[in-house]
């Protein structure tokens, strides 16, 4: 890859990575526009670490605050405890089926568009529902509705599907407001995409060149930009719009790529 589609996808990968829009779908489908691929599809889980980072620098205070309350307050230790038990399917599911989504699932430009157009009917039917939200605190949400949701983010392994979509959408169903939903979302991804980055690392750090090295750390620092910037405003965002303008965006997107597959087959 050339320098600035290195840039390019680092930038798309901070800036979808948190959005309900598949950060992976939009990588994906960039890469096959530019003609690119990485080595064992690394670069593209491998630059999920930018916006680790980014998420862990922004929410560096509560983080702090949840590690100085977590000995004396049993509110900080059922929190964690959610987080945790909401975080265990993807480890169990992610590595039985590594292997078929790298190398199916992440090769099917089809799967993909259907996914990110499916995603965004469901966003536009759920944004418009009336219900009376339970959570308004992401300190709230129980462990038995973490574990569901926990369920529900392991769909994202089919790219196209996106992990803080069907994180926040499900919490949103579970009783979550808007933006406990998509907090719950940002928490969850901490130890989710840390635990992809360093298996997918562990996997495939053996077919590693000296140029996909120095690719995955330009494309680290142009998605903890983006990233930074998105985590910083998301909240407020879709507190205030809701999920159409994501859905509407998906469906765009998934409509025009399903589009070209029709002219191109």
């Amino acid at each position: 890859m050339e320098t600035w589609q290195v840039v390019l996808l680092g930038l798309i990968e901070g800036l979808t990575e948190y959005l309900p829009v598949s950060s992976t779908a939009h990588l994906l489908l960039t890469e096959k526009i530019l003609g690119v691929t990485s080595a064992g599809r690394t670069f593209e889980v491998l630059i999920q670490l930018g916006a680790i980072l980014a998420l862990l620098t922004v929410y560096s205070a509560k983080l702090w605050k949840l590690a100085v309350d977590f000995p004396s307050d049993p509110r900080t230790r059922r929190f964690v405890f959610a987080i945790l038990v909401a975080f265990l399917p993807a480890v169990f599911i992610g590595v039985a089926a590594h292997k078929f989504i790298k190398e199916f699932l992440f090769e099917s430009p089809l799967i993909i568009c259907i996914s990110l157009v499916i995603g965004g009917v469901i966003l536009l039917y759920v944004d418009r529902l009336r219900y009376m939200p339970r959570y308004a605190d992401v300190m709230d949400i129980p462990p038995l509705a973490a574990v569901v949701i926990g369920f529900a983010q392991c769909l994202a392994m089919i790219p196209g599907v996106s992990r803080s979509g069907s994180t926040i959408v499900s919490a949103m169903l579970l009783g979550a407001d808007k933006r406990t939903a998509a907090e719950f979302s940002f928490f969850l991804a901490m130890p989710t995409m840390t635990g992809a980055f360093a298996y997918d690392l562990y996997k495939n750090w053996s077919i590693l060149t000296p140029d996909d090295i120095s690719h995955i750390v330009l494309g680290f620092i142009a998605a903890f930009v983006t990233g930074a910037i998105v985590v910083r405003y998301m909240l407020d965002f879709i507190s205030k719009r809701g999920l159409s303008f994501f859905g509407w965006w998906r469906l765009l997107v998934g409509g025009i790529g399903l589009g070209v597959i029709a002219v191109m087959h």
